[in-house]
């Protein structure tokens, strides 16, 4: 009946929320593209992608979306294009718009796949505060029955998935964007699936990051040269260095003049209002988190060294 309802909910939904759609990205590889906004009702908490890579031997699917209609879409739109069951979920990260349609995929059978790291943040009283929240701010997509999932196998470092003939690189890149990072990268074709470490065409979201390490990681990522990068939220693109490069550019900046104030003990409204952001006030969501971004960088760079 839950499943029905939350059908019926989808398709009512629909008249005011953009469709998830499956987009090419390879032979045998897609993703589904989420909204450049926050989550909110009238999106489902549709804002990040979700990848799916198609073997003969089944499928994995790449983050979980924010919701588990969402989920229950994305598996309708992968029967659309294969009969063969999901094998495996990977997570990037444990973010809740990555990861509240889980449990659609774990009922089904599906092995899911994250870095151990991930654990603290469901034991953690975050996880719960922010799963309550969502239950009033994103009804009726998150409800009651929307659960926190643990992973099946939790790794400690890099390892290399094969299924089908086809070989997943599994990469642990974090701690970056959070603590859990992880990248994969789908050897035959050269996509990179690189999580919240990028952001294509809109401003991160910074949150508690070490963006220190984020910017090693990318830096790492930029070296890899893939063909295509899918990001966690943005459409897919075949010029890698130049989106990696934004994000990577977007962070130093932050560390570079939060950094000055913090050190010149220049209290932050002041800070912020005098720094320069116009090669970054174009993009999207910049007047949503550009301030919450350099406030949390400049309390990171007050305990830090630069």
């Amino acid at each position: 009946m839950k499943h029905w309802i939350a059908l019926a909910l989808l398709w009512a939904g629909a008249v005011w929320a953009a469709p998830l759609r499956l987009h090419p990205v390879a032979t045998n590889v897609w993703f589904a593209q989420g909204e450049a906004a926050l989550g909110s009702t009238e999106n489902r908490n549709f804002i990040s992608n979700a990848g799916v890579v198609v073997t003969p031997a089944g499928v994995v699917v790449i983050d979980a979306l924010g919701s588990p209609a969402l989920a229950e879409e994305l598996l309708e739109a992968i029967r659309a294009i294969t009969p063969l069951p999901v094998r495996y979920v990977v997570l990037t990260h444990y973010h809740a718009d990555h990861i509240y349609g889980l449990q659609v995929f774990k009922d089904r059978g599906a092995t899911v796949i994250a870095h151990q790291a991930g654990r603290d943040y469901l034991q953690s009283d975050t996880a719960l505060l922010r799963l309550q929240a969502s239950r009033e701010a994103l009804a009726p997509w998150i409800d009651a029955s929307t659960r926190l999932v643990p992973a099946d196998r939790w790794i400690d470092g890099d390892m290399t998935l094969e299924l089908g003939g086809e070989r997943l690189h599994i990469r642990r890149v974090g701690p970056a964007h959070t603590p859990e990072d992880l990248t994969i990268f789908v050897e035959g074709p050269r996509v990179l699936f690189a999580g919240d470490l990028a952001f294509r065409g809109r401003i991160p979201y910074v949150g508690q990051a070490d963006s220190r390490g984020w910017i090693a990681a990318l830096s790492t990522l930029i070296d890899a040269t893939p063909a295509v990068i899918v990001p966690g939220h943005g459409p897919a693109s075949t010029e890698a260095l130049a989106d990696l490069k934004l994000t990577r550019d977007y962070l130093q900046y932050l560390r570079d003049t939060m950094g000055r104030a913090a050190a010149a003990m220049t209290p932050f409204d002041e800070a912020y209002a005098d720094t320069d952001w116009t090669a970054f006030q174009h993009l999207p969501l910049f007047g949503a988190a550009n301030r919450m971004n350099a406030y949390n960088t400049y309390l990171l760079m007050e305990r830090s060294e630069p």
